[in-house]
């Protein structure tokens, strides 16, 4: 595991991942997502964990990936990115997710929701995919679950405009299951986790399976983004992008 990856298993057969990279705002790293892929895959393997919740430190669930890391981490084949192995686990995790938002969520903060079977948000929430302005395309199979989820009208605004959205749209949009407190987000969340660790498991795994649909579907969207997110990673509008945004943030 990584310093900014806390696991932490609960009696009750919940795992906790917790993204802990304050100062960055949870900004991932090629680390940070090898060890949350570590962490779905020991779970779908142990029989004593029967969920996963993802939550942030207070105040940010995810600020998407870390650019200084993922541009330096470019000079290898997007094949090879811990970022596309983290995706590809999560698309494939049998074990139930749930996801626990507060602050902002950004990229794959959220579009790793979308692979979570019940998502809840504070009043705090923020949600934004802003691949298109990186010189990028969605990724995670958020092309594909994304329409099926909201209309492809309202996924075009979201994924080709990057438009926001707080925790109010995304109830309406059907895209968290509730909003609650602050403080009192997390543990609902576990609750939530618990009641399903709880549940038959046989049961639950069957279920899951009619509910989530054509699983090849979803890992054929994921690849095929992957092949146009590596091409687009090599063309000079994402370099121009990724340079202006690491300007700034020098800058700042």
């Amino acid at each position: 595991m990584t310093e900014h990856i806390a696991i932490h298993d609960r009696p009750d057969g919940v795992r906790l991942i917790r993204l802990d990279r304050p100062e960055k705002k949870n900004a991932l790293t090629g680390a940070m997502y090898d060890a949350m892929r570590d962490a779905l895959a020991e779970a779908d393997s142990s029989e004593s964990i029967g969920a996963i919740v993802f939550a942030g430190a207070p105040g940010a669930f995810s600020a998407g990936n870390d650019l200084a890391d993922f541009v330096a981490g470019a000079r290898k084949p997007f094949t090879e990115a811990p970022a596309l192995h983290f995706i590809r686990q999560l698309a494939r995790t049998t074990t139930p997710m749930v996801a626990a938002v507060d602050g902002i969520a950004v990229g794959i903060g959220t579009t790793l929701t979308l692979h979570c079977d019940l998502v809840y948000a504070s009043p705090a929430a923020r949600f934004r995919m802003p691949f298109v302005e990186l010189g990028l395309v969605p990724e995670a199979a958020s092309s594909y679950l994304l329409p099926r989820r909201v209309g492809i009208l309202k996924a075009t605004e979201l994924l080709l405009l990057s438009q926001p959205f707080d925790a109010e749209e995304a109830l309406r949009l059907g895209l968290v299951n509730a909003i609650a407190p602050s403080d009192l987000l997390l543990d609902h969340a576990l609750a939530q986790a618990a009641r399903l660790a709880a549940l038959p498991p046989g049961a639950v795994a069957a279920t899951r399976r009619l509910i989530r649909g054509n699983q090849a579907e979803v890992e054929a969207a994921l690849e095929a983004e992957a092949v146009a997110f590596e091409a687009r990673l090599r063309a000079p509008e994402a370099q121009e992008a990724f340079a202006r945004f690491l300007g700034k943030s020098k800058a700042s």
